[in-house]
């Protein structure tokens, strides 16, 4: 099941509207207030979303962790991210706020699939730079041991 939605997010990035809202990304990661309003409603849309489909939850704890990318490497905090794994994130996320795509998200369960599916397909492809974030978050909340003092 994961392996096909990663196939349809593919699929989904090299479509003409992803396009369109990749192009609109750049100019978004330069504007701060912008951003912080695409981050706020990508979030607002993740935590409102109640789904029994497999792995959905996994996908969701997922791309809220890119959302707190973003926002680290906003505000000057983190910077150990490619430009183009931000510019493809930010797209997929103004894709997944908004109300125009491919299919649209009132239509019950077919409607956030393809939302789903090109989120699948960026975690996929971008994996590391998730995985590296977690892992500088971690050791910024970890607490100091007595061999680090």
């Amino acid at each position: 099941m994961l392996q096909d939605l990663i196939q349809k997010g593919l699929r989904l990035s090299q479509h003409a509207l992803f396009r369109k809202f990749l192009g609109k990304a750049g100019g978004v990661l330069g504007k701060p207030a912008k951003l912080a309003m695409v981050l706020s409603n990508a979030y607002t849309k993740l935590i409102d979303t109640n789904s029994s489909e497999s792995g959905f939850t996994q996908i969701k704890e997922i791309m809220q962790t890119f959302i707190r990318l973003v926002r680290a490497y906003a505000n000057g905090s983190y910077r150990a991210v490619s430009n183009r794994s931000l510019l493809v994130g930010v797209g997929v996320l103004l894709y997944f706020i908004s109300p125009i795509d491919l299919i649209p998200d009132f239509i019950p369960i077919l409607g956030l699939m393809d939302d789903i599916s090109l989120m699948a397909w960026f975690i996929d492809a971008f994996q590391k730079e998730i995985t590296n974030f977690r892992a500088w978050e971690e050791g910024r909340t970890a607490e100091p041991t007595l061999g680090s003092l």
